[in-house]
């Protein structure tokens, strides 16, 4: 068993709350819609929208491992990292790749979430808490996207998926345990630190993240 000295953290508990809690309410999302439970649906879409909202505040005011700059990075470093990629040595968070599929993975829930408030149904009966700002046209068109991404959702969260289990099976990085204790073992000689946040920058974006999903739910009718 590794000693505190000998592993490091990586994840800060914002990140791997977001992590598991997006996961369960995707899933309730899905089922409740399925099974045309739309009061459950609302309600699983209000929490998505506010978990995704946070993880974008938090991509730039969050810890090391948290922030878009540190894993989000051009075509050069991405080349650079397949080429020298030794499959041993650990990342710093996510990798180059790995970091672009958690981007695109959260702008396509973020659309998803988004075209859900705007949606409305073909009988003009349910619909999301944003509908009465558009035509329904347009509601309809929202909830045509909302069907339509989350399919191409299904697809990123199958790669995301499929990427884990490769470096689970053929790298032996263990990615899945540090997502839940937040500290990975240390490679040999690594000097890198544990990842530090910020409880103030951390309330702020509680705060006003939390406001935000209010006005939302309320269709930012205050009256």
């Amino acid at each position: 068993m590794s000693t505190e000295d000998e592993t490091v953290k990586v994840w800060d508990p914002f990140v791997r709350v977001f992590h598991w809690s997006l996961i369960a309410l995707f899933g309730i999302a899905w089922w409740s819609g399925e099974n045309h439970d739309m009061e459950r649906h609302r309600q699983a879409g209000y929490a998505i929208f506010a978990l995704v909202v946070f993880r974008v505040f938090w991509g730039f005011a969050g810890s090391r491992t948290a922030r878009f700059a540190q894993f989000l990075k051009g075509p050069g470093a991405i080349a650079a990292y397949l080429r020298t990629h030794d499959g041993e040595t650990p990342s710093d968070g996510h990798n180059p790749l790995g970091g672009w599929s958690v981007a695109v993975l959260l702008a396509v829930i973020l659309t998803i979430t988004v075209a859900g408030l705007f949606a409305v149904d073909i009988d003009g009966i349910e619909s999301g808490p944003l509908a009465d700002w558009v035509s329904f046209d347009a509601g309809r068109t929202a909830s045509e996207w909302h069907e339509a991404v989350f399919k191409a959702a299904l697809a990123v969260i199958g790669l995301h998926i499929l990427a884990i289990g490769y470096y689970q099976v053929l790298n032996a990085h263990n990615l899945i345990g540090p997502m839940i204790t937040g500290r990975r073992d240390r490679a040999k000689g690594e000097a890198v630190e544990d990842v530090k946040w910020s409880p103030v920058a951390a309330l702020a974006g509680i705060a006003a993240v939390g406001a935000l999903t209010w006005l939302v739910m309320n269709g930012f009718k205050l009256g």
